[in-house]
């Protein structure tokens, strides 16, 4: 398929040498060029949190409850005032 893209005279010229230097053609520098783009893009895949426990008797007593100010106040405790 024919299409057409702009693309910076600099780069272009770089796209050339090389091409030259490795006796291909431009058009395969740049079809290789987004064949990696898109294969780097594909790999990827869904995010997956890794898991990430500890081993250990679980919370202390004093935050068993879950409360955030309650842990907050042993964070800050003896500090300050």
């Amino acid at each position: 398929m024919k299409t057409t893209v702009e693309i910076s005279d600099v780069l272009l010229e770089e796209v050339k040498k090389v091409a030259a230097h490795e006796g291909r053609s431009v058009r395969d520098l740049i079809e290789e060029g987004l064949r990696t783009v898109v294969g780097t893009r594909q790999v990827r895949g869904e995010f997956r949190l890794r898991k990430a426990t500890y081993k250990g008797r679980g919370l202390r007593p004093e935050v068993e409850e879950g409360s955030w100010d309650r842990i907050r106040e042993l964070i800050y405790e003896g500090r300050g005032d």
